[in-house]
């Protein structure tokens, strides 16, 4: 039976050209990495390593040989230092990056639970909008709501975020409840000043995801401002649920349109690209996506 050293010897003894410098690289003896060839060569009946004084070098099926196991040994390698990471605990200086008004109410639940957990622990809580470099800013963790372009970011999935209309009750006392997106042209409608597409609300109708445009006589660049405005009976908002949530649940704002909802917001945890990530990056994003409950967001 093949032995995992004997194969991880053949691989040095490739990629290092010499048995001596095998056994250096490896740890271990000469005649040890020769037993391992021999062993190998013996297990798969042909000749894997040519041998000479100064210099070996791979057979036509060693090369071949060489070229299938090289992958699987290197994903068994990394999957023994991952197994064996899960015993290191978590320290030092985790620097976190997230949306400003997510990062509050979501995020710092968790990292206290966190910190309690894993006390040899800091937490640096970077809270911005928008994306930023993680090598720049020397980041070690970022939570992004949006759909990832593609990068050398590692990331994981932590659920989905509805974007939904809404306003207050004595609003729709007022003036109605919308029946079909199309009906918002005949609303006061609360306008971000600067949306990309300003003006302009996403919906599914018919299957097909399509923008209806708005109008009011109130627009703001904060979110914040909008929100006091429904609040207040101005007029109807547009934004992710999770960001009103508060207001929902208390009754000062009500939820419209469900039926038209665009498709939910993806939202990830991403860090370096690194095979190996560092035991207080997986700790977290561990724990964010047992904790992080998105189900009614």
């Amino acid at each position: 039976m093949t032995r995992l050293e004997d194969l991880e010897a053949f691989l040095s003894v490739v990629d290092h050209g010499s048995l001596t410098e095998a056994a250096l690289r490896l740890g271990r003896s000469l005649q040890a990495i020769s037993r391992s060839l021999a062993s190998l060569e013996e297990d798969v009946g042909v000749v894997l390593i040519h041998r000479t004084t100064r210099h070996c070098s791979p057979s036509e099926a060693g090369g071949e040989f060489y070229r299938r196991v090289q992958p699987a040994i290197a994903e068994i390698r990394e999957a023994r230092e991952q197994a064996a990471s899960r015993r290191l605990e978590p320290s030092g200086i985790l620097r976190i990056g997230a949306p400003v008004l997510f990062g509050p109410d979501f995020l710092v639940p968790i990292i206290a639970e966190y910190m309690k957990e894993f006390p040899q622990t800091e937490i640096d809580l970077q809270l911005f909008d928008g994306f930023s470099d993680l090598a720049v800013e020397r980041l070690d963790l970022a939570i992004r709501i949006a759909d990832l372009p593609d990068s050398g970011l590692q990331s994981k999935l932590l659920g989905t975020l509805r974007r939904v209309v809404f306003g207050a009750p004595s609003y729709f006392a007022r003036r109605g409840r919308p029946k079909h997106p199309q009906d918002l042209r005949q609303h006061n409608c609360l306008v971000r000043s600067i949306d990309q597409q300003v003006g302009q609300w996403s919906f599914q109708i018919d299957g097909r995801t399509r923008l209806v445009r708005v109008q009011g006589t109130f627009r703001s660049n904060t979110m914040a401002a909008i929100y006091a405005a429904a609040t207040s009976g101005l007029g109807l908002g547009y934004s992710p649920l999770w960001q009103i949530k508060h207001l929902v649940a208390t009754s000062k704002l009500k939820v419209v349109l469900e039926n038209f909802e665009p498709k939910p917001v993806p939202i990830h945890a991403l860090w370096l690209e690194n095979r190996l990530a560092p035991a207080k990056v997986r700790a977290f994003t561990d724990l964010l996506a047992l904790r992080l409950k998105l189900d009614d967001l």
